[in-house]
């Protein structure tokens, strides 16, 4: 069992926010060029060297952007990921520089999971959402290259008033592609996602039941992002965590700060992408440090700070609500999570 106030699980380090594409929703507001502030390559490998400080279990890397493939020294830090032992993922952008040339480039690197974005059923939805007609496509393709190449893919689908009627049909269309797992990523009102609409709580509620019926069917595995109530449904669902299979039961715990640290192009280190409170900055303090003593992160660890209905429910050990949500409606990161609409037992206030 991890102890997740030591060490995270994920680690998700976001090498540019330099990016071909315009999506609606991009908590980066990633523009075209590169950043010349950007960590250097020695800067990150030793980054690299002072994450392996967190000890075994190695937490595993998720380097990200903007567009990662826009960094021309990102095969040199993959292969130095690699080399000390860190379980290496990749979220490319669905553009023309994602070729079945370069997946398979990713797989002779040892990268172990590629995560890919698809926000609608067809290329008007999608395309639509990413801002760059051919989107749709090219990310269709980059699947199939991916699962051809024997990388497991992870995709990504944002939830918000403009994609939710069209989950299902997405579902179909994963199934029928062969994706290792879905995440759903219920937006987060931060960047140009201000300019989108998230789904009322009482929409929010349906889709998580939807969720759980179609993770029963287990045609492959379905997770949240920012919506980690989702557990508080599984649970309610099985009768109780205690019915839920142990596979089920393993994200539980994690949340923004918990489990889960984004490192900045800048270095700046957040409790997640979403959450912008900065704690430090690796080019002056050890991550490994920041993460298990500063404020910022030990503040949004301890359940028992959290207020409102977050702060009296039973599932807080293992929901902990949206940090990054409270903070964007309230500025207050230890307020309650506004998607959920389960209110509390407050007369016992047990956990489970």
């Amino acid at each position: 069992m991890i102890d997740y106030t030591q060490r995270p699980l994920n680690v998700y380090w976001e090498l540019t926010r330099a990016c071909e594409l315009a999506c609606r929703h991009c908590r980066a507001e990633a523009v075209l060029h590169r950043d010349p502030n950007e960590l250097t390559t020695e800067e990150g490998y030793r980054l690299l060297d002072q994450l392996l400080e967190f000890g075994a279990p190695l937490p595993h890397i998720v380097i990200t952007g903007g567009d990662p493939l826009k960094r021309p020294d990102v095969w040199e830090l993959i292969a130095a990921a690699r080399e000390r032992g860190f379980p290496t993922a990749i979220t490319p952008s669905g553009t023309y520089a994602l070729s079945e040339e370069i997946v398979a480039r990713l797989k002779d690197q040892g990268i172990w999971m590629m995560g890919l974005s698809i926000d609608g059923s067809d290329a008007e939805r999608h395309d639509g959402v990413r801002m760059v007609p051919g989107s749709f496509e090219q990310t269709v393709r980059a699947a199939g290259w991916a699962r051809d190449a024997g990388i497991p893919y992870q995709v990504n689908t944002l939830v918000c008033t403009q994609t939710v009627d069209d989950l299902p049909a997405v579902y179909d269309l994963l199934v029928k592609l062969g994706a290792a797992r879905w995440s759903l990523f219920f937006l987060i009102q931060v960047g140009r996602g201000r300019g989108l609409e998230e789904v009322s709580p009482d929409r929010a509620e349906e889709v998580l039941q939807w969720l759980v019926k179609r993770a029963a069917e287990r045609r492959m595995p379905v997770t949240t992002t920012e919506a980690p109530h989702y557990r508080r449904v599984m649970a309610e669902a099985a009768g109780g965590v205690a019915h839920l299979p142990e596979g089920a039961r393993r994200g539980f715990g994690i949340r923004d700060g918990s489990g889960i640290m984004f490192i900045s192009h800048l270095g700046e280190v957040q409790p997640a992408g979403f959450l912008p409170l900065v704690a430090g900055n690796v080019r002056e303090r050890s991550p490994v440090d920041i993460y298990r003593s500063s404020t910022v992160f030990t503040q949004v660890r301890d359940m028992s700070r959290l207020k409102g209905k977050c702060g009296l429910c039973e599932y807080k050990n293992l929901c902990g609500g949206s940090r990054a949500r409270a903070y964007a409606y309230s500025g207050d990161p230890l307020e309650s999570d506004p998607l959920c609409r389960y209110e509390p037992q407050h007369a016992s206030n047990r956990t489970v």
